[in-house]
């Protein structure tokens, strides 16, 4: 099984990495660009086809390594 996980800053925590590219891409003449948001994307091959199990292991992975729950927010998705 495969799980995708998408770890983004919350909205209320100040992102300076976005901030930093927001910057940049105005410098480089994109001054459409708005407000800018920087977060990760994980891929996951999981060793099991129990979709309960697979969630469960995917949130702990999440709440203990993946994301720092005080400042960031998580999502995953399972195929």
């Amino acid at each position: 099984m495969k799980a995708t996980v998408y770890v983004t800053i919350k909205q209320n925590v100040l992102d300076v990495q976005g901030t930093a590219v927001q910057g940049a891409l105005h410098s480089m003449g994109f001054e459409e660009v708005g407000k800018v948001r920087i977060g990760k994307y994980l891929e996951l091959d999981l060793d099991t086809t129990d979709k309960a199990e697979a969630e469960a292991r995917v949130k702990a992975m999440c709440e203990k390594l993946l994301a720092n729950t005080v400042i960031e927010d998580y999502r995953y998705e399972l195929a």
